[in-house]
Order: structure tokens, then C-alpha cells, then sequence
């Protein structure tokens, strides 16, 4: 029996793609508010005894949660088999520490909430920096899904003589991959941050790359104040334009415009969260991991 497919508002794009890809069926729910903002749910499909899909990409995660969380519960409610969420960016990352005294380590706490209650998650590149995988904090099946080919491809399509830049040593590891895999050279710079906006970068070392097309690369744009600054270096330096591509384009606040105005000449993401600088398609990698 095939499965049934759920999307998340804002996820209906992407869920049609797989939807059709995988010739699951459509699932059909009302989820609204009440005058007082609870959350009222109820599902049209007949789910007892199917495996059923959960779509939802959680940047800007808390206020998806609650309609995630009553979905999937309700679908357990009525029989479900199985509740697989596909959450394309996966939040609640960052924290995987107590960095100082007194913090929460979210990233625990958020992977706790989510294994209770759904049964898998697949998920396209996580934040694991000081993690090496999901199973450390997370007690359901996981799945992780990487794009770094599909960017790569991206790349040797897309731009001529490029050079890989990697805005910090967080970056380094998927830089470099992605570099191996484009044949391109790369270079890794060092990042100071001393607030949650305030960020300066290396000069990098690019005397031989005066030639090549800088391609800044990283796994996440949030408030890109690290690609700013990147930018704003190479342009120093006499550098072209940079391309900056990101696997999940967050873009806080006026991140994206204040992209264009340092400087960048293309700003590229995949569709694990809707923007208009979405050039690379994932469903297919989500189609892979779901058969």
C-alpha cells in the first residue's frame, strides 16, 4: 500500500515534487486556529494501518512545532503505522554545549521532543559540528542525506575556473568535499566572532587565484555576517565577484540584501527552504532515501 504524504504549510512545493516522484497519495488535513490561538487539527485521510510522510522544513522552528507535533500525534492516534518526518534543514543545532554556565543544551532537548513523536527523520545536512551523528542525541531511526554532489555539479555547470572558499574552520571538512568532488581548488579561512552579528574573517591567502571565480561555500546562511565579511576581504584583494552558495539559506533579517550590497554576484541555495536563490533541487536525494 502506498504511502500517504502530509505537507507542513509552506512545504507544498517540495511535497508535491516527492509526492509525485514516490506516487504516494495526497494527504488532506485542516489545521487552523481557534479564536484563543490553539491549534485545532483534523485529518481526511483514512490512515489506520499506512506508513505515512511528514514534510516539513523547521527554520523558524517554534512555530512549527505545535502543528507538527499534534499532525503526527494525531496520526498516531488514528492508526498510523509509521510517522516519518522529513525536515530538509533540521533546527536546533547550534547549542550541542553548555557553552557557559547556566545555557540549556537545546539541541538534546529539541532531539528528545522530536523522537517522541515520530518513528524516523531524514534530514539534509545537519549542523554537526561537535557531533559526529544524529544517533547521539536522537533515540528514533535517522537518515542523513548530502548535497554536497549536487552542489558540486552546480558548480562545474555553473561557473568557470572557480576557486572554493570556506568562511571558517566549521566549514572546512564540507569545503573540502565539495572541492574534491567539483576538482577545484580551496581555501579555508578563520573566523572571530564576538557576537551574534559581529564577525571578521582572515585575509586569505588567494595571490595565485587572481584569475578564478571565488565561490563561497557553506553549509549554512543565517545572518551571513561571515559571507559579508568574506566578501568584503576578496573585494580588498581584487577578486571577482564572489558566488556565495549555502545548502540551507536561512537569511535572517536583511541577511540576503545585505548579501547583494557587499558585493556578492550570485547568492545560490537548494530548496531545503524555500527562497528565490533556490538552484538546486533536492527531492531527489529525499526520494532515494525514502524508497
Amino acid at each position: 500500500m502506498k504511502p500517504i504524504l502530509f505537507s507542513l504549510p509552506g512545504n507544498e512545493n517540495l511535497a508535491k515534487n516527492l509526492c509525485d516522484l514516490l506516487k504516494a497519495e495526497t494527504g488532506d488535513f485542516t489545521l487552523r486556529q481557534f479564536p484563543d490561538e490553539e491549534t485545532y487539527i483534523k485529518i481526511h485521510n483514512a490512515v489506520a494501518g499506512r506508513n505515512t510522510i511528514l514534510v516539513c522544513t523547521l527554520d523558524h522552528p517554534d512555530s512549527k512545532l505545535l502543528p507538527l507535533f499534534f499532525l503526527a500525534k494525531t496520526l498516531k492516534d488514528l492508526g498510523a503505522t509509521k510517522v516519518c518526518l522529513v525536515a530538509p534543514y533540521l533546527a536546533y543545532m547550534r547549542q550541542d554545549k553548555r557553552f557557559t554556565t547556566g545555557e540549556g543544551i537545546t539541541s538534546s532537548y529539541f532531539a528528545g521532543l522530536i523522537s517522541s513523536f515520530v518513528d524516523e527523520l531524514i534530514t539534509i545536512d545537519p549542523h554537526l559540528h561537535r557531533r559526529s551523528n544524529l544517533g547521539e542525541i536522537y533515540t528514533i531511526k535517522t537518515q542523513v542525506i548530502h548535497a554536497s554532489e549536487l552542489v558540486s555539479k552546480w558548480i562545474n555547470t555553473y561557473i568557470e575556473n572557480p576557486v572554493l572558499v570556506g568562511p571558517d574552520s566549521e566549514s572546512a571538512q564540507w569545503v573540502e568535499e565539495v572541492a574534491q568532488q567539483s576538482h577545484s581548488p580551496f581555501i579555508v579561512l578563520e573566523k572571530i566572532r564576538s557576537g551574534d552579528r559581529e564577525v571578521s574573517v582572515s585575509a586569505p591567502p588567494i595571490e595565485k587565484y587572481k584569475d578564478h571565480t571565488p565561490v563561497l561555500v557553506d553549509d549554512i546562511i543565517s545572518t551571513g555576517r561571515t559571507m559579508v565579511e568574506t566578501i568584503r576581504q576578496l573585494k580588498l584583494l581584487g577578486m571577482k565577484p564572489p558566488v556565495c552558495i549555502g545548502v540551507h539559506g536561512i537569511f535572517a533579517g536583511n541577511a540576503y540584501a545585505e548579501l547583494l550590497e557587499a558585493g556578492a554576484g550570485k547568492i545560490i541555495t537548494t530548496n531545503c527552504i524555500p527562497h528565490p536563490s533556490n538552484a538546486i533541487d533536492i527531492v531527489g536525494l529525499i526520494e532515494s532515501a525514502l524508497l
